[in-house]
């Protein structure tokens, strides 16, 4: 070997392990601090969560507190305690805290029992004397705020974790406990907003060890006790503090950050998977040190790339030749016109379409010019490209032109500048042309299908509202404008949530909405009914919703399409049938069938509760002289102002009937006594006492009424109407104008109310003035 050779070798070779070695060296000092950087936002990341954890769990037992010390303090005063129900407990619960996981507040006696509830009236029954938090506030032994061990409530069935305070009487003592709860959801939903890695998850203990909340985990955990767990102590044992330990439940290393929660008997902390914290780092340093690695080999074998170099650029002029070899014979074989000229504008190459284009071989074809090939016509065309393309601008454009064989082609062509890479002269210019026929044929019967389906969707009845995949307005047909009250252009790109939002008929959005559900399960969805759009300025639309997914041919799911058609004059007209079904169209009262079923209700609460009721039957007296004499109209007018007359005069939980024509029927349910049906009777007869005033007349007219009482006259509702309808017939016969009550078969109905003595109407001659 060559001696300067052999030295400039060697030198070669430790020069490439010094630099080897400052490689190796650079590498392991840069992944040594990556992991201290790792490490160290790891501990920052645990510090910040579980400080904005304590903040917002402290936040929320403090205003939990506010509350309760609120409620504690109204009770404390004795003339609040003297307010009806209702006005105590707005009274009450006035400021009391409304948050999402937060239970309404319990007022409990001294003897456990709710008392006072902030959401039902009247309470729930329920007793809490078991309590932990209750024994310890009644006895004494705590004071102030007290949290409990979290228990399943014995209401909502959930896992709760108690608040309460104590609230003392009149004598000074306690007297009881104000108590509400935050579900452990509650902080299962906080903590699953932090994105924690695989493997961590946070705690929340009570100081007594119990577990409150333990995310990932659910409620598996929820109430037992750690106490005994060898990480209990070092939580316990400082405000706040970090350190790595293994769990007892899994045995899985962690970076424990832990922090009391404000004042309160509470521990929060999250925990790290230690492998979770240094998994990227793991990466990072191993893509580092193969990358190093590859530095290293790259180096050592630089001196034996050098000596193939000559080796292989002797094989490049072979591969030369054979790649252009491939070219030509992939140009041939491609279904697209490719050809180089000069900028001469005469071909240089073509491949072997041109047979079919031209009708001319390629080498028929070389060396003449465009305008010789195409012609004075179509080269005129063409030369305003041919122009700027040599000019070093790519053109692209289409165009149609006869083939060999006489066929018209659409023929997308491209001209491509060929610019010396040193100068910038342009030497040519690459085309390639394209045929697009069959493209064109198809883009058309689209354009046509796409417009019948336009003007479809623009002429029918009902709202179309098209998304994309993403739930994003592409298409509002013009009903879907009108209902919505969004314009097409305006809504393009927005969620369909927020151009159309579907709402429950309590006012509950729906969620999710049919047609993210159809997108979701890729399944058609309805039609629904029960469903109310909302338009942009507030007015309410009763819709039938359906929704359908949009499935390519590939089985790609590209969006949905949903229909509204619009049925709030049918659901009106729906409403309005029911209505009158059960209601007499003329006065408004309750029908035979309604009212039978309000009887059918009546006697079952009578017979469970021991009370009474009455059936009475009204007739008004003479009312064919006023519907002969003055008219149906004015009959008719004379029934409603008698109907609004005798509902007034009746109570709240009174049934009045119109059973028909002149004749009503009244059901009074709860009676505690017959005596009160005495007293019914003369509201009646004084229904009557005023003249009613119908086209500018006055008008006396009396009336005759019959009473049944459950259950000394009938055990069933028709029964007891048989016994007033006879009652009523009696009073008309004993001279009308008069009550009388159901004395049994063979007994002549008592008066419960006779005639006024200052009455003027006797007879139906008497009634007309």
């Amino acid at each position: 070997m060559n001696p300067m050779r052999h030295f400039f070798s060697q030198r070669l070779i430790w020069l490439s392990l010094l630099l080897s070695l400052g490689i190796g060296a650079m590498v392991a000092r840069t992944v040594w601090t990556m992991r201290a950087d790792e490490w160290d936002f790891a501990a920052r990341t645990n510090s910040n969560l579980v400080n904005s954890l304590e903040h917002s769990i402290g936040w929320t037992l403090n205003a939990m507190d506010q509350s309760l010390q609120d409620v504690a303090t109204k009770l404390e005063h004795p003339e609040l305690m003297q307010l009806p129900t209702e006005s105590l407990r707005r009274v009450l619960f006035d400021r009391s805290l409304r948050a999402a996981g937060i239970t309404d507040v319990y007022v409990l006696n001294g003897q456990g029992d709710i008392v006072i509830e902030s959401g039902f009236s009247p309470p729930r029954k329920a007793n809490y004397a078991d309590r932990d938090y209750f024994q310890a506030l009644m006895t004494g032994a705590k004071e102030g705020l007290v949290i409990g061990q979290p228990v399943v409530g014995r209401v909502t069935q959930l896992w709760m974790l108690p608040v309460a305070r104590a609230y003392k009487g009149a004598d000074g003592r306690v007297a009881g406990v104000v108590v509400s709860s935050v579900r452990v959801s509650y902080f299962n939903e906080l903590f699953a907003s932090l994105n924690l890695r695989a493997g961590s998850g946070v705690n929340l203990f009570h100081d007594s060890g119990v577990v409150v909340s333990r995310y990932p985990y659910g409620d598996a955990h929820v109430g037992n006790s750690l106490a005994d767990m060898e990480n209990m102590p070092r939580f316990l044992a400082q405000p706040s503090g970090s350190f790595v330990g293994s769990s007892n439940l899994d045995r899985v290393e962690r970076f424990y950050t832990f922090r009391r929660v404000g004042t309160f008997p509470l521990v929060v902390n999250v925990a790290q998977s230690t492998q979770a914290i240094l998994n990227r780092w793991w990466s990072n340093a191993l893509q580092l040190s193969v990358f190093a690695l590859v530095l290293i080999a790259s180096c050592v074998g630089l001196a034996v790339l050098f000596t193939r170099e000559l080796a292989r650029r002797q094989q490049v002029a072979s591969q030369l030749q054979q790649t252009e070899h491939y070219l030509r014979t992939i140009l041939d074989n491609l279904p697209s016109t490719i050809s180089y000229w000069d900028k001469a504008q005469r071909n240089r190459f073509i491949n072997k379409t041109s047979n079919d284009l031209y009708g001319r071989t390629p080498a028929q074809l070389q060396g003449l010019s465009a305008a010789e090939l195409l012609g004075p016509h179509d080269y005129a065309v063409i030369a305003p490209y041919v122009e700027q393309a040599l000019q070093g601008h790519p053109q692209l454009f289409e165009r149609t032109l006869t083939d060999a064989s006489g066929d018209v082609r659409h023929i997308h062509i491209s001209y491509t500048p060929d610019k010396d890479e040193a100068t910038g002269e342009v030497r040519g210019m690459f085309v390639q042309m394209t045929d697009i026929t069959e493209r064109k044929r198809m883009e058309d019967e689209l354009f046509r299908e796409k417009e019948r389906m336009r003007l479809t969707l623009q002429s029918i009845g009902d709202a179309v509202i098209c998304t994309d995949a993403e739930g994003r307005i592409t298409y509002l047909n013009p009903v879907a404008q009108r209902m919505t009250g969004w314009q097409a252009f305006d809504a393009a790109g927005r969620d369909v949530d927020d151009v159309v939002p579907l709402y429950l008929a309590n006012g509950a959005q729906t969620q999710p909405s049919p047609l993210r559900q159809a997108l979701k399960t890729q399944n058609p969805c309805g039609p629904t009914r029960g469903v109310v759009l909302r338009h942009k300025d507030g007015q309410r639309f009763e819709v039938e919703e359906s929704a359908s997914p949009i499935i390519d041919r590939h089985r790609h799911l590209t969006g949905a399409v949903m229909v509204l058609h619009d049925v709030t004059e049918t659901m009106a007209m729906a409403e309005r049938m029911a209505h009158l079904a059960q209601y007499d169209a003329l006065t408004d009262l309750p029908n035979r069938v309604l009212l039978q079923d309000r009887a059918r209700q009546a006697l079952a609460l009578a017979r469970r509760q021991g009370k009474s009721l009455a059936v009475m039957y009204l007739d008004l007296d003479g009312f064919k002289q006023v519907n002969d004499t003055l008219g149906h109209d004015v009959g008719d007018q004379l029934l409603v102002q008698f109907a609004q007359r005798l509902v007034a005069a009746m109570r709240q939980s009174d049934t009045v009937c119109r059973q028909g024509g002149d004749e009503f029927v009244v059901l009074l349910p709860g009676l505690a006594s017959p005596e009160q049906a005495c007293v019914v009777a003369h509201k009646v007869l004084a229904v009557v006492s005023e003249p009613f005033v119908l086209q500018g007349q006055e008008l006396r007219i009396g009336l005759s009424a019959g009473m049944a009482l459950f259950p000394q006259h009938g055990a069933s509702y028709d029964e007891l109407a048989r016994h007033a309808d006879a009652a009523m017939y009696a009073a008309k016969r004993a001279g009308r104008m008069q009550v009388r009550r159901y004395a049994g078969p063979d007994a002549e109905p008592e008066i419960l109310a006779p005639v006024p003595a200052d009455a003027t109407v006797g007879t139906a001659e008497l009634l007309l003035k």
